[in-house]
C-alpha cells in the first residue's frame, strides 16, 4: 500500500518495536469512574519501553494463580523460549502513560470472569506481572480533519491516549457505553466532541444498527479523515466492512481492531 493518498496525505504507518519482556511492581492502584483499577507500575527495567502508538498493545503476564511463581521468558535467535515450556495466562492490554523512565500505568475494566480484572482487583502495592512488547505500533497522523473513534468500555485507555494528541477539528465519539462512565473516565473531553453513547452491552447487531442509522447522514472528506472501531470482534467487523464496502472508505483510514469477543 501507498505511503501516502492522491491528494499527498500520509497513510498511517506500521512500525516494529524491539521486543523486550519486563518485570513490573505495582507501586499504586486507584479506582476510576467507578468501573477501572488504574495500576502504576515501577520498574529499571522499564528502560527502553517504546510506545509510540495511541492504541499499541503490550502482553500482560500474570502470575500462576495457584503458586503466585510468575514467569519470564527469553528472546533467543530462535524465537521466545519459555521456562521448561511453561507459559503463563496472558492478556493483550495498552499502555496509558509512560513518564519514559520507571513508571508505567495501566488502566483495567472491572468485569467478572476476567483474568486480568480478577488480578487487578486483588493487586496490591509490591505485587508483581511481566509485560513485553509492543511488538509493533500503528502510527496514525494526528491531523486528519474528521476523526471518528467508535469503541465501548474496553477502548477507553486508547481513547483517552488518543485524545490527549489529536489535531482533529470534527472529532466523534461513538460509544457503546454509558455517557456516564464516558465523562467520568474522560473528564477533559474536548468541547469539539461529538459524543453519542448507545449504553453498555450495546455493542450487538441492534446496537450496531442504530448507529449505522447514525452514519447514514455522515459526510466525510475525501481523504482527510480517519475511523477507529474497537470492541466486540463481530460488531468491529461489521463496521469496518459498513466503512469500506459501503461507504467506499479507503482501507488505509479504517482501523478495525477487537479488544474482545462474544462467547458462543
Amino acid at each position: 500500500m501507498s505511503a501516502s493518498l492522491s491528494s499527498g496525505r500520509a497513510l498511517p504507518k506500521r512500525v516494529r518495536n524491539e521486543l523486550r519482556f519486563r518485570q513490573l511492581t505495582v507501586s499504586q492502584k486507584t479506582l476510576i469512574a467507578g468501573k477501572f483499577w488504574r495500576v502504576e507500575f515501577t520498574s529499571e527495567a522499564l528502560a527502553g519501553f517504546h510506545s509510540p502508538g495511541f492504541d499499541d498493545h503490550s502482553k500482560i503476564f500474570f502470575p500462576d494463580p495457584q503458586t503466585g511463581k510468575l514467569l519470564l521468558p527469553q528472546v533467543t535467535d530462535e524465537g521466545i523460549a519459555w521456562p521448561d515450556g511453561e507459559r503463563p495466562l496472558s492478556r493483550d492490554y495498552t499502555p496509558l502513560f509512560f513518564d519514559g523512565k520507571t513508571r508505567l500505568t495501566l488502566d483495567f475494566f472491572r468485569h467478572e470472569h476476567g483474568v486480568a480484572s480478577q488480578w487487578a482487583e486483588q493487586a496490591q502495592v509490591g505485587d508483581s506481572l511481566a509485560i513485553g512488547g509492543p511488538r509493533g505500533s500503528m502510527i496514525i497522523p494526528v491531523d486528519y480533519r474528521v476523526q471518528l473513534l467508535a469503541f465501548d468500555e474496553s477502548g477507553l485507555p486508547a481513547v483517552q491516549r488518543r485524545l490527549a494528541e489529536t489535531q482533529a477539528e470534527r472529532l466523534i465519539l461513538l460509544a457503546f457505553t454509558d455517557e456516564t462512565l464516558v465523562k467520568n473516565y474522560l473528564p477533559n473531553l474536548p468541547a469539539k466532541a461529538e459524543l453519542t453513547c448507545f449504553g453498555s452491552g450495546t455493542m450487538n447487531s441492534e446496537g450496531i444498527e442504530r448507529c449505522r442509522q447514525q452514519l447514514a447522514s455522515l459526510q466525510l472528506p475525501e481523504d482527510d479523515y480517519f475511523i477507529w472501531l474497537t470492541g466486540e470482534g463481530e460488531a468491529v467487523k461489521v463496521l469496518n466492512d459498513y466503512f469500506i464496502e459501503q461507504r467506499h472508505c479507503h482501507p488505509g483510514l479504517v482501523r478495525g481492531v477487537a479488544y474482545w469477543h462474544r462467547k458462543g
